[in-house]
């Protein structure tokens, strides 16, 4: 394999608190060298980066590619083409699948090269068998075949006793356990936030304590169990309260949060506009105001897309029967940086730590997450100071169910580099 060589760029690697500029040298699919810019000689390929960020491969820890047996949505090539446009090398695929990945013999199919997938997918498995929340899936099977956790997400675990089971028996093959934190029993499935705009439009809604209670359970069973749990899309105010209340116990908690939470509001649902509509929904004002404070201090460790496409006729109907879901990955960074980094409330590093650091860290991704000599060869190059538009028409997705088509956003990912080869350049 022929050595790349990217020359020029600011290089930001939070796990080895590097910010300089700096050149990297890929070779044989893995990073042979760092170095000083023109120190290195010899690549067979050079990439000029004068002004654009060098990191480490941003890594999106929920998505949902819908593939097998929802090819109508998503496929896994197309849903992987999207990811790379938004600078993401590896995605962590969930098991909502049809059927439900739950098996060995799925999580395997997911990763086979037939599938067309053009960055790296790493399969999350079902916690329980066909997610029915009853009986634990074979973890160890699972975690030999690739996958690289455990969750049931959008049909929480709500049994305490199999919940214990499920933390208990991932603790021991170290794998950490993902929840949909919502209280079915409380939420109803109902389609918005319980407050002033559901009661406007005549709609039922999800009370914040279905999500919190849920969480200050997990934390509860967690810290028994000694094991890992990882909060996914957090949403309101108080569930942040719940997170910090187990870290000071010394639970091993980490959560994310998604680009549509920190950037809307529940009054974008006005109008009955089924683009925002999601699950978890999204909530006031003040628990948007409290996701970036969080995001700011600390207490969120990753900001994951929970891509969820869904075909035309599944969205535009009445918002009671729409499907719950949003695309995303094409404009997960550019809504960090326009959002968190142009204000000011986060430096560059921290966006990088968001994206790949931490995301590698929280499902074991040994290897990735980081441009050390050695390490694999995913990086992601962007540019922060980029201003543009979001064309919905030309999405590499197979579906367009999102709001963000037209709207404006700073920084760009610019190309996407995996195993050394570059699968996505607007350079």
């Amino acid at each position: 394999m022929s050595a790349l060589l990217l020359t020029g760029g600011r290089l930001i690697d939070p796990a080895q608190n590097l910010d300089a500029e700096a050149d990297l040298l890929l070779r044989d699919g893995r990073v042979a060298e760092v170095g000083a810019p023109g120190s290195i000689k010899g690549a067979d390929e050079k990439l000029a980066l004068k002004g654009l960020i060098v990191a480490p491969g941003f890594i999106d820890l929920h998505v949902h590619l819908r593939e097998p047996g929802q090819t109508h949505k998503e496929c896994i090539a197309t849903g992987t083409a999207a990811a790379a446009a938004g600078g993401f090398a590896s995605v962590c695929a969930m098991p909502n699948t049809r059927p439900i990945n739950d098996s060995p013999a799925i999580t395997r199919w997911m990763q086979d090269s037939e599938r067309g997938a053009v960055v790296n997918v790493f399969p999350i498995a079902a916690a329980t068998v066909g997610s029915q929340g009853e009986k634990l899936s074979d973890y160890r099977e699972l975690k030999e075949a690739g996958a690289v956790a455990v969750s049931d997400d959008g049909r929480p675990i709500l049994d305490d006793r199999v919940m214990r089971e499920a933390l208990a028996m991932a603790a021991r093959i170290g794998m950490v356990v993902i929840q949909h934190a919502e209280d079915t029993r409380l939420s109803h499935g109902n389609p918005m936030n319980e407050g002033a705009t559901a009661f406007k439009l005549g709609l039922r809604g999800q009370s914040a304590a279905s999500e919190w209670q849920m969480i200050e359970r997990d934390v509860r069973l967690t810290s028994q169990e000694g094991s890992r749990l990882h909060v996914a899309h957090i949403s309101t105010a108080k569930s942040l309260e719940m997170l910090r209340l187990g870290r000071a116990s010394n639970v091993q908690v980490t959560a994310e949060v998604t680009p549509h939470h920190f950037l809307f509001t529940e009054e974008a649902c006005n109008d009955y506009d089924t683009r925002y509509k999601m699950n978890p929904p999204l909530r006031s004002a003040a628990d948007r105001e409290a996701l970036l404070a969080a995001l700011v201090d600390g207490t969120i460790d990753a900001i994951a897309t929970d891509h969820a496409p869904h075909a035309q006729y599944e969205k535009l109907i009445e918002f009671d029967k729409a499907a719950f879901g949003i695309t995303g990955l094409e404009i997960a960074l550019a809504a960090a940086i326009t959002a968190l980094h142009q204000p000011g409330k986060l430096s560059l590093k921290r966006i990088v730590e968001l994206f790949s650091t931490n995301p590698a860290r929280i499902v074991g991704l040994h290897g990735r997450g980081t441009l050390a000599a050695g390490s694999v060869a995913d990086v992601t190059i962007f540019d922060p100071k980029k201003r543009w538009s979001y064309d919905l028409e030309k999405t590499r997705s197979r579906s367009k169910n999102c709001p963000y088509g037209g709207m404006k956003f700073y920084g760009k990912a610019r190309a996407t580099i995996v195993g050394g080869k570059v699968v996505f350049s607007e350079l």
